[in-house]
């Protein structure tokens, strides 16, 4: 492991997948193989893209060294893995792309961050493109239920963070990867709000009724940003989409999205943490 890889990954698990340092608003995750001749695991933290699909890609790049990282090496032979994303960890089955599906999967990564381009420019091999296809896992440590909560936001938080860098680095033209990482957001947000809606909400109603009047708010802020991803999802539908009209709807995202996450952390932790308490 380098020098650089260690503090990341201490950082990375200490504060729960927020990274600062030489990689603010990098998408990463700490990705752990088996060494092949070692036969001991080997964690690096490694930048991930949406694949839409389910699946999270991962590129051996290396920076544009000649040889393949180790940990691509690794899961040559065992391609058993195991991700951890800060909120979450979970085992995945690794897939090497080839021919045209990791041709496309590359050119969607270096039209939204150039540099991968600048490493495939510095060597000879073809830098090769991972798919992680997840197998099982859960939640990344035992948290109270509300400071689990807030590990959750602090997802869609740097996610939102991300998309605005995207938007705003992008040409007048919305690319395909840009696109993809809209749509997953659309889709991991609306999933967890259906969660809370269905599932939380619901216990909360029963062990603390004083709340009624801030589940009813939440419940309703939750209908205003479903609306608000519907919107998103329509313009980046659109292959012309203009990165302007996506910044817009980002925008809007961002700043109703960012005070629902803090309202319902004021005012929910307390509650959801006894309430897991109770239920432990």
């Amino acid at each position: 492991m380098s020098d650089f890889e260690q503090p990341v990954i201490e950082e990375f698990r200490a504060n729960r997948g927020n990274v600062g340092g030489a990689l603010p608003g990098s998408r990463l995750v700490l990705l752990t193989t088996t060494g092949r001749r070692s036969g001991r695991p080997h964690t690096v933290p490694v930048e991930f893209l949406h694949d839409g699909n389910g699946r999270t890609l991962v590129i051996a790049s290396a920076a544009g060294a000649e040889a393949h990282p180790q940990w691509y090496r690794n899961l040559l032979t065992e391609p058993r893995v195991t991700v951890e994303t800060g909120a979450f960890t979970y085992t995945a089955d690794a897939e090497v792309l080839d021919g045209a599906e990791r041709d496309a999967a590359f050119a969607r990564a270096a039209e939204i961050d150039p540099t991968w381009a600048e490493y495939q420019r510095r060597t000879d091999r073809v830098i090769p493109v991972v798919a992680l296809r997840p197998v099982e896992g859960g939640p990344a440590e035992d948290l109270p239920w509300g400071d689990a909560l807030t590990v959750i936001h602090d997802v869609f938080r740097r996610e939102l963070a991300a998309l605005r860098t995207e938007v705003a680095r992008s040409g007048p033209r919305l690319g395909a990867q840009l696109r993809i990482n809209c749509l997953a957001l659309c889709r991991g947000l609306g999933h967890h709000h259906h969660t809370e809606d269905d599932g939380t909400f619901p216990l909360l109603d029963d062990a603390n009724p004083e709340l009624a009047g801030v589940l009813a708010r939440l419940r309703a802020e939750h209908e205003a940003i479903a609306a608000l991803l519907d919107r998103l999802r329509t313009v980046v539908a659109d292959e012309g989409a203009d990165a302007g009209a996506v910044a817009d709807q980002v925008g809007q995202l961002t700043r109703q999205l960012e005070a629902h996450l803090d309202h319902e952390e004021r005012e929910l932790i307390p509650a959801l943490n006894v309430l897991g308490a109770a239920r432990a």
